[in-house]
């Protein structure tokens, strides 16, 4: 079976890095599939959920709080801006986060409060999203 080497890796340190047999992950435009020999790539990544899907079916799962992806066909950088594996993730902070940025998003504040605010919500839908999803896969 062909494999992609992955890495990922955040400000605060590499996260992963390893073989896969697919990469799925949340680009700008949609989420892309990234598969050995896929063609060169390099796009943003909005916050969401980072799928490794290991050589043996196994899958791993990362949250992303943005950042960019570069695809060759033999390796696949994710460079983020913050990255945590989803068993890592803080659900009641995530709900806090949650709960200030729609709070913040009802009082109106100025444009760029609400562009902070529409930023951190969409961090802790996507983390929120990413635990619901890993709490199935462990079922």
């Amino acid at each position: 079976m062909a494999t992609i080497h992955v890495d990922i890796v955040s400000a605060e340190g590499q996260i992963f890095s390893g073989e896969a047999a697919m990469v799925f992950a949340p680009a700008a435009m949609g989420e892309i599939g990234i598969a050995p020999r896929h063609a060169p790539l390099l796009t943003t990544l909005k916050p969401g959920e980072v799928r490794v899907q290991l050589p043996g079916g196994e899958e791993q799962l990362f949250f992303v709080g943005g950042g960019a992806i570069e695809v060759q066909p033999h390796v696949v950088t994710v460079l983020a801006d913050t990255a945590l594996r989803a068993k890592d993730i803080d659900e009641a902070a995530a709900i806090q986060a949650k709960q200030r940025a729609e709070e913040a998003l009802r009082d109106r504040g100025t444009q760029i409060e609400l562009a902070e605010a529409q930023a951190e919500l969409a961090r802790a839908v996507a983390q929120l999203k990413a635990l619901e999803k890993l709490r199935k896969i462990r079922q």
